[in-house]
């Protein structure tokens, strides 16, 4: 029994000792008054939660980002909800704004008046749609894709070609 319980101790340490480094590489949470009054700076990731009470700018939040402008420069994963989102890399999930502006790629859901997507996959949903490439499928007032879509420019719905 006591070396039972000696192994699973043992085993808790390295666990522990091994998992130090990318627990101090992200944060878990992060509130942001705006860059650099937050709990994490900008050059951070944010692993569960994070709260921007006017803008919030990190590498990457995971699972939930709340608040008036959130920024992300590598990756958004979860769901994204503010005023203004805008991703510089990839974003997957939900993301729901007024405006959602993705660089790089986004798969899943965007809902708002206006969405933008360097290359779009899922569904955006809103007033303005627009996408420079698309394997997506979009709904909208005007519905804009640049390059790969079955329309340039089309009314109530638009999709990208297979």
């Amino acid at each position: 029994m006591k070396s039972i319980c000696a192994g699973l101790w043992l085993a808790l340490g390295v666990t522990t000792l091994f998992a130090v480094p990318s627990i101090a590489a992200d944060k878990p949470i992060n509130i942001s008054l705006f860059p650099p009054i937050a709990l994490a700076q900008p050059a951070d990731g944010v692993t569960a939660l994070r709260l921007d009470l006017l803008y919030g700018k990190n590498t990457s939040v995971k699972f939930l980002d709340l608040g008036l402008i959130n920024q992300t420069t590598t990756a958004s994963n979860g769901l994204q909800w503010g005023t203004v989102n805008y991703n510089e890399g990839t974003q997957s999930g939900i993301q729901l704004g007024f405006v959602n502006y993705d660089k790089g790629s986004t798969n899943g859901l965007q809902w708002g008046g206006v969405n933008y997507a360097g290359d779009a996959g899922g569904l955006q949903l809103a007033l303005l749609n627009y996408a420079e490439k698309c394997h997506g499928f979009q709904v909208g007032a005007i519905n804009i894709i640049k390059s790969g879509g079955m329309f340039p420019v089309m009314v109530i719905a638009n999709w990208g070609k297979k």
